[in-house]
């Protein structure tokens, strides 16, 4: 049985994410790096939420943390994106308070999460998800 990626709040936190580093990196960066450090952060920061979904139609804990182990490492690659591009000066300190904040926000749940399939219980989604995420 899979689990509705879409009641998690890590997934909502990392959808945030991505829809923050599209709208940032919109303006502010020089055309060259459309295909570059733009497109890196973009794709990276899909990928926490994509990682995120895929672990969820996986049957096992074990494997759905998987998944969730990758959108971290993926979470890891925004915020040296984001270090990068403010130090290139592509990004002002404003803008990159902001992603980072949503960073901060997804890394925050997306390790209640991860800390939630160790419970040794199969993950539930609904009433109690939020607070096990929080945990």
């Amino acid at each position: 049985m899979a689990r509705d990626f879409r009641k998690l709040v890590a997934w909502r936190n990392a959808d945030e994410l991505a829809v923050e580093v599209y709208r940032s990196t919109a303006t502010g960066f020089p055309p060259n790096e459309k295909f570059g450090l733009v497109a890196q952060m973009r794709e990276a920061a899909v990928s926490v939420a994509a990682n995120i979904a895929e672990g969820s139609g996986r049957q096992t804990d074990p494997d759905f943390r998987r998944f969730l182990f990758i959108a971290q490492g993926s979470l890891s690659e925004v915020e040296y994106y984001l270090h990068l591009a403010r130090r290139l000066g592509f990004m002002d300190s404003a803008s990159s308070a902001e992603v980072n904040q949503c960073r901060a926000a997804a890394g925050r749940t997306l390790t209640g999460l991860i800390r939630a399939t160790y419970k040794g219980r199969r993950h539930r989604f609904g009433e109690n998800e939020e607070a096990s995420e929080q945990s």
